[in-house]
């Protein structure tokens, strides 16, 4: 798969899928958060509950992040800006996946929903944080290719006290 785009668009295969998720892990761990952006559709939402996976939505209890397109963008332009004290040393990170796990498909719509175990670990000088949970990636296909209409991100032990992450989980 390259740049978001299915091969032979109909149907939405499995592999595609996946290697989507696979891509959009790797554009993070690269630090690449403008092309990250922009496998979102314009609606689109980068959510992690507070309850983790016991959290039905995102307004009837808060939530560690709710951000669409534009809070997204000004996260980015923080983490880019030299004066930001947080990234002195940079914070890099590396995700860790399990296979992602097709849970449905609707051809017609053209949307699908995978869910993917991950290991997340963040490192900044000395320090280093590991998180693990797993995504649900809500895709959609788009005249552009594959698109994230939502990530999901179910933390294990969400509610607990979390150190403050600096990147895209």
């Amino acid at each position: 798969m390259t740049n978001g785009h299915v091969p032979s668009d109909p149907p939405l295969r499995e592999t595609a899928l996946c290697d989507f998720v696979a891509q959009e892990a790797a554009l993070l761990d690269e630090g690449r958060y403008e092309p990250w952006l922009d496998l979102f559709t314009d609606d689109g939402r980068y959510w992690v509950p507070l309850l983790g996976r016991f959290q039905e939505d995102a307004h009837s209890h808060n939530s560690i992040a709710y951000e669409d397109r534009l809070l997204l963008q000004l996260r980015i332009q923080r983490l880019r800006d030299s004066r930001a004290h947080s990234q002195h040393p940079p914070s890099r990170c590396q995700h860790v996946l399990q296979i992602s796990r097709v849970e449905h498909v609707d051809e017609d719509a053209g949307t699908a929903v995978l869910r993917t175990p991950f290991l997340y670990i963040e490192a900044r000088g000395e320090e280093q944080l590991m998180l693990a949970g797993s995504y649900r990636h809500l895709l959609v296909r788009t005249p552009a290719g594959l698109r994230m209409q939502q990530k999901r991100v179910d933390l294990l032990g969400a509610e607990r006290a979390l150190p403050a992450v600096q990147l895209f989980i």
